[in-house]
């Protein structure tokens, strides 16, 4: 197994995180009670769901209106350093992630229930990893609490208590930039018990959900101009950082590859339907447009404590965050799913499309007259 090469820099940059992680480490083991607010003891009287997550675009199924009190929903996730291909040019990139998809997989529950994850890092992969959920409290977000190494799994429980959507990510010391852009992200949505509501507490809910996370990649070049490939993960790491302090990514695209969501892999939809879209980025800002449709119900930052904007051409998602747009499709036909940078979308790959079926409406939109020659 390839020893991976850190820099100086690089390990004196980790050091203050290094820092605080080890007393995360040690107030866990001193006081329980500082780490775990709700004992055991209190919990453990609570209902128990095993969720089987899925790969996005796709999200497990769950209840958009909590039925009963407050669970422990439980959740498994196995790292996988994998290499994926970004594009049919040759570009490809060792990838961290969960469960093996870019994003990882969408975890959906609801406000007062407890995330319960265990989290595996299998003796075949070459790093440590962790996990910070920005919907979570203390410990660094669970990232203090949940450093596995090759070999070693790891459970943490944490309480919903914000409603929202949010990020979570891998943040080990002095490589959390790397590892983001490696692919190592995805989210969670935090549901209120009494689902959605728009500005006058009606309720706003949806007959299909996706999940598309943007991700930004930073793949080097050799002197010739041609996409350099690398055996192990951690020989790609100098390289990749360099591209990286330029902050100019080489690729953005939905789901882990340029056209991963288009052709026989396009989301679907009918005429009528009403449709959740859950969009991550975990590094950049980004600018969610649907071209032919708008945002009916948009939480732009995901937090559904506040109300929703309705009717937006275009939402601006803050790097870091997860946002929901809502919207109920009326006409038939392909629509494009972009970031309104539209040279990531169409020179660096941050774009999808959505097929919906149905009849067209004239009344929306009618053809006067096709295109034909001038006349006088």
């Amino acid at each position: 197994m390839t020893t991976l090469n850190v820099s100086r820099r690089t390990m004196l940059a980790g050091a203050a995180v290094a820092g605080v992680l080890t007393q995360v480490r040690r107030a866990a083991a001193e006081t329980g009670e500082v780490l775990t607010p709700a004992a055991a003891t209190d919990v453990a009287g609570l209902p128990r769901v095993q969720v089987k997550l899925v790969d996005p675009p796709f999200v497990h199924a769950h209840e958009q209106v909590a039925t009963g009190g407050p669970k422990i929903v439980e959740f498994r996730m196995v790292i996988e350093e994998k290499k994926i291909t970004l594009n049919n040019d040759g570009a490809e990139v060792w990838a961290s992630t969960f469960n093996g998809t870019v994003p990882g997989p969408l975890m959906v529950v609801h406000e007062g229930d407890y995330v319960e994850l265990t989290l595996v890092n299998p003796p075949s992969n070459e790093l440590m990893h962790n996990i910070d959920f920005h919907s979570s409290t203390g410990a660094l977000g669970g990232g203090g609490l949940t450093q596995v190494n090759p070999g070693e799994q790891c459970v943490l429980r944490w309480k919903a208590t914000k409603p929202g959507v949010f990020v979570y990510h891998c943040a080990p010391p002095g490589m959390v930039a790397w590892h983001v852009v490696s692919g190592m992200n995805g989210a969670v949505m935090v549901l209120p018990r009494d689902g959605l509501k728009d500005r006058d507490g009606q309720p706003v809910k949806y007959d299909r959900v996706y999940y598309i996370g943007e991700q930004d990649f930073y793949v080097p070049k050799d002197e010739n101009g041609k996409w350099k490939t690398y055996d192990t993960p951690g020989e790609s790491y100098e390289d990749t950082v360099a591209v990286m302090k330029t902050l100019t990514p080489s690729h953005v695209v939905f789901n882990g590859a340029v056209g991963a969501l288009t052709g026989d892999n396009a989301l679907k939809a009918k005429v009528g339907e009403t449709v959740a879209f859950i969009h991550s980025q975990a590094n950049r800002d980004t600018r969610p447009h649907l071209i032919g449709g708008h945002g009916d119900y948009v939480w732009a930052t995901g937090k559904f404590t506040n109300p929703p904007e309705h009717g937006l051409e275009t939402w601006f998602i803050p790097g870091g965050t997860a946002g929901l747009m809502i919207y109920k499709f009326q006409q038939p036909g392909v629509y494009a799913y972009v970031n309104h940078n539209l040279i990531e979308a169409f020179e660096l790959g941050a774009a999808g499309h959505v097929v919906v079926e149905g009849d067209w409406d004239d009344d929306l939109m009618k053809q006067v007259m096709a295109p034909s020659p001038i006349s006088s």
